[in-house]
């Protein structure tokens, strides 16, 4: 039941909330929206102002989709466990946001040596241009993703 009707009911004032009094919740999809959407704008604007083809496609396939996977499953476990965990919740945010960006870079370097090794197995003799780029986009996607997700956790975990 809203709270317009609830406050109806109860014959009192109707409820008119300010603007920034609901504290937002975190919802997953939202921001694994966020994650994805922040690198890849910022990504494409660096290849249209440098006229780098490859990175404008990088922008919305390596960058993006690398930094929406690492962000939908670091959002899981902090849906999940994170917030049991009392150094997760309860030590200063710069400490943990700088601990998770260190974790995204390290992921990011590990998918990006699994993505090339894999990739020189079933096609040893015919490289791909993109399989370059994910020693770059892997790592920097992973440390964006993780410092939105763990900083915009915090935030909402405090508010409510």
């Amino acid at each position: 039941m809203n709270r317009m009707k609830s406050a109806d009911k109860r014959g009192g004032a109707p409820y008119i909330a300010s603007a920034g009094s609901r504290a937002k919740s975190f919802v997953l999809w939202r921001e694994v929206a966020m994650a994805y959407i922040s690198p890849a704008v910022m990504a494409g604007i660096g290849g249209l102002v440098t006229a780098d083809k490859g990175l404008q496609i990088a922008a919305l396939t390596t960058i993006g989709g690398a930094s929406a996977l690492i962000a939908w499953m670091l959002g899981l476990w902090l849906r999940s466990a994170g917030g049991k965990n009392r150094w997760v919740a309860g030590a200063n945010r710069l400490i943990v946001t700088g601990t998770f960006t260190l974790g995204g870079i390290a992921f990011g370097l590990l998918a990006a040596w699994a993505t090339t090794y894999l990739f020189g197995i079933m096609r040893p003799f015919d490289p791909v241009a993109w399989v370059d780029r994910v020693w770059l986009d892997f790592p920097m996607s992973g440390a964006i993703a993780s410092t939105i997700m763990i900083w915009r956790w915090r935030l909402a975990a405090a508010k409510n």
